[in-house]
């Protein structure tokens, strides 16, 4: 993961508001509408703990309800213009990305190229084993599930020059719990999305960043990327640079200081590609394309997959995944119990193939007063924090996109939830206002 408010006229300075839909007519319509937006833009400046930028969307029974932008994409400190968040506003959604792979995975999958049982080892073209547990095979199934006994203490990206296999044959010991086998432990892990990347890559002769293309983004018409250098210059132009007001890879926060930037920033120059990439051999590693963090996409875009999964894998009339493909994914694998794993502060109660699931019950619901149960992922890295979040029974949805903050979240509390207080009232609100329309006061 840990890749983890004035009034309506501040919104003026903050950035732009641009609902493209209607709201439901139990909000109220328009002043369903003007409510949510004060409460967002008042979210994204509270003296409190700021947001440089914020993108959102909702859908209700499947159809896109409210979107809103708040806030600024890049922020000048004066030297540069400012450029407002808009609804096509990219950003590198942080651990949202995994579920995104995991799609890219399930389509290989269904069409027989890789089983969720197998070894790994036989997809990766060398023998991966915990040298704890040297004949307890990994199998994708343990990746997905955060359950394979890798860890992320020694590193989970290195240069394309660098071979996955050299790194983890024999393996640094800090790679692997020597207390845990494959199956047995819940620890969250970046590297194991490196390993399915890398797999994906390997069996189908695909660079990663071009292979998710052609698998999940094209198909759904989206523009983004997990490789920036790749991406066109009308969309890069769109990019939001992630910020915090501390310096970059420290702990020490300045609130009355400037916002900073911790990646994206391409105000003075277009993103380079990972170096190497012209003789990059595709199923050697593909960390630097981050399978696990990576992804560069827009609120909307994201909308889209998020409405074909609702639609059972269709999308625009035809059909990317079949039903029962999605069925498996998202059914539960893992449920924390207090002796199988370790929750991160209650950040993860359940799993399945590659998503997070929420379960509407204290401590653990994304929204105060309970009532949205959902399946999906959340992320937060390089101030960024991210949620997607939908109920595939009743077909509502949230998304949600806020590019850094202005102090420590870890002191922005939630109430109910392992959340920042600031991500709880964002959820709160797109909830009350757009999928129940009938507002509480905060």
């Amino acid at each position: 993961m840990n890749e983890r408010r004035r009034s309506l006229l501040g919104m003026a300075l903050a950035g732009a508001v641009e609902p493209l839909f209607a709201m439901p007519a139990a909000s109220g319509t328009q002043a369903g509408r003007q409510a949510l937006d004060a409460e967002l833009a008042a979210i994204v400046n509270d003296p409190a703990l700021q947001l440089a930028s914020l993108s959102v969307l909702a859908i209700r029974a499947g159809q896109p309800v409210y979107e809103g932008a708040f806030g600024r994409r890049h922020i000048g400190n004066g030297a540069l213009p400012d450029k407002p968040a808009t609804l096509d506003t990219l950003y590198r959604i942080a651990s949202i990305s995994k579920m995104m792979t995991t799609l890219g995975l399930m389509r290989l999958v269904e069409a027989g190229r890789m089983e969720l049982d197998a070894d790994v080892s036989n997809y990766l073209g060398f023998r991966l084993r915990n040298p704890h547990f040297p004949d307890r095979p990994i199998t994708l199934r343990t990746l997905l599930t955060h359950r394979s006994s890798l860890r992320d203490e020694a590193g989970y990206s290195w240069p394309l020059a660098t071979s996955l296999k050299d790194v983890l044959v024999p393996g640094d010991p800090k790679s692997w719990s020597n207390r845990a086998g494959p199956g047995d432990w819940f620890t969250y892990c970046n590297l194991g999305w490196g390993v399915i990347g890398t797999a994906m890559e390997r069996v189908t002769g695909e660079r990663f960043d071009l292979l998710m293309g052609r698998l999940l983004l094209q198909p759904l018409g989206i523009t983004a990327g997990y490789n920036p250098s790749l991406l066109p210059p009308a969309a890069l132009e769109k990019l939001a640079t992630l910020y915090r007001k501390r310096t970059v890879d420290t702990e020490i926060w300045n609130p009355d200081g400037p916002w900073i930037p911790q990646v994206d920033d391409y105000s003075g120059k277009p993103p380079a590609p990972p170096a190497g990439i012209a003789t990059y051999v595709p199923g050697t590693n593909a960390t630097p394309f981050s399978p696990t963090g990576g992804l560069r996409i827009s609120a909307r875009g994201m909308g889209v997959v998020m409405r074909m999964l609702m639609n059972g894998g269709v999308h625009e009339n035809k059909r990317l995944f079949e039903r029962a493909t999605l069925e498996r994914m998202f059914a539960r694998q893992w449920t924390h119990d207090g002796t199988n794993g370790d929750s991160l502060g209650g950040f993860f109660n359940a799993w399945g193939l590659g998503n997070a699931q929420f379960p509407d019950r204290p401590g653990m619901r994304l929204v105060e007063d309970g009532g949205f149960e959902a399946v999906g992922h959340l992320g937060d890295a390089y101030g960024l924090r991210s949620v997607f979040a939908f109920d595939p029974a009743r077909r509502n949805g949230v998304i949600v996109l806020a590019g850094g903050v202005s102090s420590d979240p870890e002191r922005d509390k939630g109430r109910y939830s392992a959340l920042a207080r600031y991500e709880e009232r964002i959820l709160t609100a797109l909830y009350r206002h757009a999928i129940v329309g009938n507002p509480a006061p905060t």
